[in-house]
């Protein structure tokens, strides 16, 4: 950096961090995103900050499938700590190394939740885009351990691409996306393992309760799972 001062002294508290703790780096999958489709990137934080909003004041949260925990810290600043887990050895080392360097500690586990759910029970849960990469014979597999893994008063979010997104996605995204459902079928089937499921539509960043058909990502809110 060959200037070391700014010419409006406000900012000048923003180079001596750079120059002191370096810049931040983006984690392997939050990179391509903004590499090829920066807007992407928008929706995805808008995501972890609905989320952060939904689970505020929690103490004890975990999150499963958060590849490169990115978003994570979005999470972290509104509840006690949040536990992040993939079934991805590599993904779970980029989240480690960059967190430790960045000063924003956070618990990163390879855990498979497909196998089991985890030892401990959490206060909330969520998953982001993880729901439509579960084949579904093993749907309520997944489901199940997720509600293994929080308490009796706990409450899970759950967000996926829309059943009718699909005809907009990209190849990629249509590889590894096996289970999108429907709006309602989507709240059906997590309904099997939770008391209450309240089902948000949303377009891009915009979280609403509008016709479902029209919305291409779906949140759940599942609470008092029936375990």
């Amino acid at each position: 950096m060959s200037m070391q001062t700014t010419k409006e002294p406000q900012y000048q508290f923003e180079v001596d961090m750079a120059r002191e703790s370096g810049l931040s780096r983006f984690g392997i999958m939050s990179n391509q995103t903004w590499h090829d489709d920066p807007k992407r990137l928008l929706f995805v934080l808008s995501r972890y900050k609905f989320v952060s909003k939904m689970l505020s004041g929690k103490q004890r949260v975990l999150e499963v499938g958060c590849a490169d925990a990115f978003g994570t810290r979005i999470v972290q600043q509104s509840v006690g700590s949040v536990t992040a887990t993939d079934f991805d050895p590599l993904f779970i080392e980029d989240a480690q190394q960059r967190m430790a360097a960045d000063g924003w500690p956070c618990e990163c586990r390879v855990h498979d939740i497909l196998k089991g759910p985890l030892a401990e029970n959490f206060d909330a849960a969520y998953c982001l885009d993880v729901f439509e990469h579960i084949m579904p014979a093993v749907e309520h597999d997944f489901l199940r351990n997720l509600a293994g893994s929080v308490s009796r008063t706990g409450v899970v979010i759950i967000g996926s691409p829309s059943l009718q997104s699909q005809a907009y996605a990209s190849k990629g995204s249509i590889e590894g996306h096996v289970n999108c459902k429907d709006g309602m079928e989507f709240k059906r089937t997590i309904g099997q393992h939770f008391e209450n499921v309240f089902l948000f539509s949303m377009n891009d960043e915009v979280v609403h309760t509008g016709y479902h058909p029209m919305a291409h990502y779906l949140l759940a809110i599942a609470t008092q799972p029936k375990v």
